[in-house]
């Protein structure tokens, strides 16, 4: 059971005293941050891209660079990749880089993103949605496989018999398919044989069940091992020293994070009674003291198959030294006491 953290490198207004930190000091503290998820133990970091003010980074590959020179062990991935809206001849070079600079310890997440100011940004066009992240997946798979490549596309000139460098220390980046619950997406990871990453952000965790059940069955009718299928979640969520103080940090910063995006997509408000029943145990919140983040980890992964456990700090602005806090928590007390439960829980022969 690995766990980890992402972020987007929020920088939206604190809701204590109003100020917003500007994008600079936003991505050097997510460098300190990934520094402390190494230093406690934890596996893996994600950092999103996005385009837009109230998110910092742009360039996960650059921001992950700056961590890698700084890290021993941690894995540093995108969270994700907007692939649908870059070129993944760069997306593999950039990515192949971090590889070197890390030796061997960079990952690609694959999305569409839940975003779409980069598709204008970038002179894409909206009504090509799916087929640009179709053919695009499709040749960075491509160029992962193969030194040489030979590729034609609709959306991209073709490449005819060239080389993309640098190679990456490991011998493929691993590249996960980031999904937010639909059963296509889940279908395909499995048919391609590549790990899959859920967006368990809302609703019961129970529901994706389901979802990881359709992908390792499309993944064995398609001829892979089931056993090297790997299923990860993101979800929400903040570690305190007691349940009482991360509600009292956590919350208000997350309801006006989730208001103004509520605003722009027409969701209901986010109220104290939603963020409470989200905390319950089948909730997809995983805010509390390590005992009852533990707790709920676990019962992710007995019930529904989660093999890599992402936590999302902040979902709002949040003080550096509140989320460098959670981190600690995470990988000293939280990540210590799921492995070894999950580990004794499989030993006795359990299974999702």
């Amino acid at each position: 059971m690995e766990i980890g953290i992402t972020t987007f490198a929020e920088t939206t207004p604190d809701v204590k005293t109003g100020k917003t930190i500007s994008h600079a000091e936003r991505i050097r503290e997510v460098v300190e941050e990934i520094v402390l998820a190494d230093q406690v133990g934890l596996d893996v970091f994600g950092v999103g891209e996005h385009h837009r003010k109230d998110y910092a980074c742009s360039a996960p590959a650059i921001l992950l660079a700056a961590a890698a020179s700084k890290t021993k062990r941690i894995r540093l991935t995108s969270a994700v990749t907007v692939l649908s809206s870059d070129d993944p001849v760069r997306v593999y070079q950039d990515f192949a880089t971090v590889d070197a600079i890390s030796n061997g310890r960079a990952e690609i997440m694959a999305g569409r993103g839940s975003f779409i100011e980069s598709f204008p940004l970038f002179g894409y066009d909206l009504k090509d949605y799916d087929e640009l992240f179709n053919e695009k997946l499709e040749l960075l798979l491509q160029i992962n496989e193969n030194e040489i490549v030979n590729w034609q596309g609709k959306h991209r000139p073709a490449i005819h018999n060239r080389g993309v460098y640098p190679r990456p220390v490991q011998d493929k980046l691993p590249i996960w398919i980031a999904s937010g619950g639909t059963p296509q997406s889940v279908a395909r990871a499995g048919i391609l044989g590549l790990p899959l990453v859920l967006a368990i952000i809302g609703g019961s965790p129970l529901q994706f069940a389901p979802l990881v059940n359709l992908y390792k069955r499309a993944g064995k009718e398609a001829g892979h091992d089931v056993s090297k299928l790997t299923v990860a979640s993101h979800s929400h969520g903040f570690v305190a020293d007691t349940i009482e103080e991360a509600v009292e940090k956590f919350f208000p910063p997350t309801q006006y994070a989730m208001n103004k995006l509520g605003r722009e997509r027409g969701w209901a408000p986010y109220t104290k009674e939603t963020f409470d029943h989200a905390c319950s145990l089948e909730g997809a919140l995983y805010c509390g003291d390590p005992e009852t983040v533990a707790e709920k980890i676990i019962f992710l992964r007995k019930n529904v198959g989660i093999e890599r456990f992402m936590l999302h700090v902040p979902v709002g602005s949040m003080p550096h030294e509140d989320v460098m806090r959670s981190i600690e928590l995470l990988g000293t007390e939280v990540a210590p006491f799921v492995r070894s439960e999950i580990e004794r829980w499989e030993k006795e022969g359990g299974k999702q």
